[in-house]
C-alpha cells in the first residue's frame, strides 16, 4: 500500500513595507550580498569584508574594536572612526546618533535578508551621511516558525547563539555573543599592562507588520548591550541603546507612497588609561561614564512608475542631541576634574529622483537640497572636590544649506555587455562625537572641535560590465573630498598643552579639523561565476588618495590619509564536494597603510584567510567547522608613538550548527 504524501503547506512570507526601486540603480556601482555570504559570517561586518570596497576604520573587526572606531567607509578614500557611509535597515538609519559608527553586534546576520552596497556619493532618498555610498540592509521576511539559527563555540572562549523566528506578521530575532578575546600586543614589548579584548554582546529585535485596509504597516523595536575590554589593563567600554521604527506604505498599480518615522537612543561609557613606558602598568586617564544620546527623524516619499519614466519625490530629516559626561585628570589615586560636552545637530532636505528606460539606454539621476544646523554646544569643566568651574567654553551655533545631485547612464553595447557612467555630489555633517567629545587611546589624545563644518565629496566614474558564464565589472573613478574631518597632529609628548593638558612620552596630541582636500583616483573590479563545480568570487580595489592640507594643515600636503590602503584584493571559492559536503574559502589582502596623519607610523600589509566546511543534514540545516584567520597571520592594526604594534585576532576555530529557511 503506497504511503500517502503529506499535503502541501502554503508558505506565507511577508516582507517589510517598502517602495520598489525605480529601476535606475543599474547606472551606479551596486554590489549585493546575501544567501551563503551572510550564512558563513559570524558578524555582519565580517560578511561585508568580502567586498574590497568596504572597510572599517582599522583592520580589527567588531569582535575586538572599540565601538568608536566601527564606522564604515567605501572605496578607501579616507576611512574614519565615524564612518563615511550611511547604513540603513529597511530605510531607517543604523548609524549611532552620537558618533556615526555602527554597533554591528546589534545587527546579527541571521536577521538580515540581503545587503546592497551602493558606491558613490548618495543624493535622492539617501541624503546626508552617504558621503562615499550606502550600505542598505533588508530585514528578513516574516514567516511561520524558525527561519534562522546559529549555535557555535570555539577557541578564545568563543560562544554564540543567534535565532530568528516568528509568524508572517511577527518576526523576532536575538543574538548572544561572548569571547575571552585575545591580547593585541603579542611582541617582546608586551607587558603586564596588556590584557585581552573580551566581549559580551546581547541584541534583540521584534517586528510586527500587517495590512490595515490598503496600507501596509510595520513597527520594529530593537535593543542592544555590549561590554568589551580594550586590550589594556583598566580600559574597557560599554555601549547600549534601542530603537523604534514605524513604517506605513501603500502600493497601487504604478504608484505608491511611504512614510517612516524612527527613534534611536544610545549610551556609551569608555574608560581609558595611560601606559607606563615599560608597559608594566597603567594609570586611569579618563572615565567617560555616560554619553546619553537620542536621535530621531522621518522620511517620506511618493512614487510613480511607468514603462519608460519612473520618478520619486520625498523628504527626510534627522535630529540628534547628546552629551558626554567624563571624569579626568587622575591625581593621587582619584579623578580630580569633571567634564560635560555636547550639543545638538539637525539636517533635513527635499529630493527628486527619476529613471528613464529606453530599452538599450537607461538614464537615472536626482537632486536634493539640505539644510543643516549645529547648536547648543557646551563644554564645561569643574573641580570634583570643590564643584568650582575651571572651564566654560560654549560655541556659537552654525548652519548652512547644501545642494547635492547624482546622474548616470547605462548603454547596452550587446545583450551581455554594458557601459555606464555616473557623476555625483554628497555631504556629511560632523557628528556630535567629532564636534564635542575628546578621547584618549593609550597615550594619544584627540581633541574635539565644535567649529567643524560638513565634508563634501564630488566624484565621477566610468564602468564596463558583462554577463555570461562569468559576471564581471570594472570601474574607474575619481573622488574629491573637500574639508575632510581629519585627526591633525598638534604636538608630541611629553608636553603640556592648553585645554588638553599633559601628553606623556610616546603619545601625541591631535585635534579634529577640516583639513584641505583629498583627491583619489581608483580602479575597482569584480568577477563572479562558476567554473566547473566551483563558485568563484574575486574583487580588487586600487586607490591613490593624496592630501592637500591647504592653509589649515600644510604639513599634510602630499601625505596619504591615515588608515588608507592603496590596494585591497578579495577572493572566495565554494565547492560542493558532495551532495552533503561543501567547502569554502575567503581571503582578503590589504597593502601597507599608515596609523597617523603624518605617515610616520607604518602598518604593514597583511592577508587573512578564512576556511569553512559544512555538512548538510537536510534542507537548510548544517553542521560546520570554520577557521577565521586560518593561517594565524599577524595582521597589524595599530602602532603607538614608541613603536609598539597591535595585532588583529589570531586564528579562531569554531564548530557550530546553522539553519536557514
Amino acid at each position: 500500500m503506497p504511503i500517502p504524501l503529506p499535503p502541501e503547506v502554503e508558505v506565507v512570507v511577508i516582507q517589510a513595507p517598502a517602495l520598489p526601486p525605480l529601476g535606475g540603480e543599474a547606472v551606479f556601482d551596486v554590489q549585493t550580498l546575501g544567501g551563503t555570504a551572510l550564512q558563513a559570517a559570524p558578524r555582519l561586518d565580517a560578511a561585508l569584508r568580502q567586498s574590497p570596497a568596504v572597510s572599517l576604520f582599522r583592520r580589527s573587526g567588531s569582535d575586538a574594536a572599540n565601538p568608536t572606531i566601527q564606522g564604515v567607509s567605501l572605496r578607501a578614500i579616507a576611512p574614519s572612526g565615524a564612518g563615511r557611509a550611511l547604513v540603513t535597515l529597511d530605510g531607517a538609519p543604523q548609524n549611532d546618533p552620537f558618533g556615526g559608527w555602527v554597533i554591528w553586534s546589534a545587527l546579527p546576520p541571521e536577521s538580515v535578508e540581503s545587503v546592497s552596497i551602493v558606491q558613490g556619493a548618495g543624493a535622492g532618498a539617501f541624503g546626508a551621511g552617504a558621503l562615499t555610498g550606502v550600505i542598505a540592509l533588508r530585514d528578513r521576511s516574516g514567516r511561520d516558525g524558525l527561519s534562522a539559527l546559529d549555535i557555535s563555540a570555539g577557541n578564545l572562549g568563543q560562544k554564540r547563539l543567534a535565532v530568528t523566528t516568528g509568524t508572517p506578521e511577527l518576526l523576532v530575532s536575538g543574538a548572544v555573543t561572548s569571547s575571552q578575546g585575545f591580547t593585541p600586543v603579542r611582541s617582546a614589548a608586551r607587558g603586564l599592562a596588556d590584557t585581552n579584548t573580551n566581549l559580551n554582546a546581547y541584541s534583540g529585535s521584534a517586528r510586527w507588520q500587517a495590512s490595515v485596509g490598503s496600507i501596509n504597516t510595520s513597527i520594529r523595536l530593537a535593543g542592544y548591550d555590549e561590554q568589551r575590554g580594550a586590550g589594556l589593563l583598566g580600559a574597557q567600554s560599554e555601549a547600549q541603546g534601542g530603537s523604534a521604527t514605524l513604517t506605513l506604505a501603500q502600493l497601487t498599480k504604478g504608484r505608491g507612497w511611504r512614510v517612516q518615522t524612527w527613534l534611536r537612543s544610545s549610551d556609551l561609557s569608555n574608560r581609558s588609561v595611560a601606559v607606563a613606558a615599560n608597559r608594566r602598568s597603567t594609570t586611569p586617564a579618563s572615565d567617560q561614564y555616560s554619553t546619553p544620546t537620542v536621535g530621531y527623524g522621518f522620511n517620506a516619499a511618493y512614487q510613480s512608475r511607468g514603462p519608460i519614466w519612473s520618478w520619486e519625490v520625498g523628504s527626510d530629516a534627522r535630529l540628534a542631541q547628546g552629551t558626554a559626561h567624563e571624569r579626568f585628570r587622575y591625581l593621587n589615586g582619584t579623578f580630580t576634574r569633571g567634564r560635560d560636552s555636547g550639543g545638538q545637530t539637525a539636517v533635513g532636505g527635499l529630493y527628486f529622483e527619476f529613471a528613464k528606460d529606453l530599452d538599450r539606454l537607461l538614464l537615472a539621476g536626482g537632486a536634493r537640497i539640505d539644510a543643516w544646523q549645529q547648536s547648543g554646544a557646551i563644554r564645561r569643566e569643574r573641580d570634583l572636590a570643590t564643584g568650582l568651574s575651571t572651564l566654560n567654553s560654549p560655541s556659537a551655533d552654525s548652519s548652512g544649506v547644501t545642494p547635492t545631485a547624482r546622474f548616470g547612464a547605462r548603454w547596452k553595447l550587446t545583450p551581455d555587455m554594458s557601459l555606464r557612467g555616473a557623476s555625483y555630489a554628497g555631504f556629511r555633517p560632523p557628528t556630535l562625537n567629532e564636534l564635542h567629545r575628546p578621547f584618549r587611546v593609550g597615550n594619544d589624545l584627540t581633541e574635539a572641535n565644535p567649529e567643524l563644518t560638513p565634508e563634501k565629496l564630488f566624484g565621477a566614474e566610468l564602468g564596463l560590465s558583462g554577463e555570461g558564464a562569468l559576471r564581471w565589472n570594472a570601474t574607474v573613478f575619481f573622488n574629491r573630498l573637500q574639508d575632510p574631518i581629519t585627526n591633525v597632529t598638534i604636538g608630541q609628548g611629553p608636553a603640556t598643552f592648553p585645554i588638553a593638558g599633559f601628553v606623556p612620552a610616546g603619545g601625541a596630541l591631535r585635534q579634529r579639523q577640516n583639513a584641505g582636500q583629498i583627491d583619489a583616483w581608483g580602479l575597482e573590479a569584480n568577477l563572479s561565476g562558476q567554473l566547473g563545480p566551483v563558485d568563484l568570487d574575486a574583487g580588487l580595489l586600487a586607490t591613490t588618495p593624496k592630501v592637500d592640507g591647504g592653509r589649515q594643515a600644510p604639513q599634510l600636503t602630499g601625505k596619504r590619509p591615515a588608515q588608507t590602503a592603496r590596494l585591497t584584493l578579495t577572493a572566495g571559492a565554494r565547492w560542493q564536494a558532495s551532495p552533503s559536503l561543501s567547502l569554502s574559502a575567503a581571503s582578503r589582502y590589504e597593502s601597507q597603510r599608515f596609523e597617523d596623519d603624518l605617515n610616520t607610523r607604518v602598518i604593514k600589509a597583511g592577508t587573512s584567510l578564512d576556511l569553512r566546511a559544512a555538512w548538510t543534514l537536510d534542507q537548510g540545516r548544517e553542521v560546520y567547522v570554520q577557521a577565521e584567520n586560518a593561517l594565524d597571520s599577524r595582521l597589524q592594526v595599530g602602532q603607538t608613538g614608541d613603536g609598539v604594534v597591535s595585532l588583529a585576532s589570531p586564528r579562531v576555530v569554531r564548530i557550530g550548527f546553522s539553519l536557514r529557511r
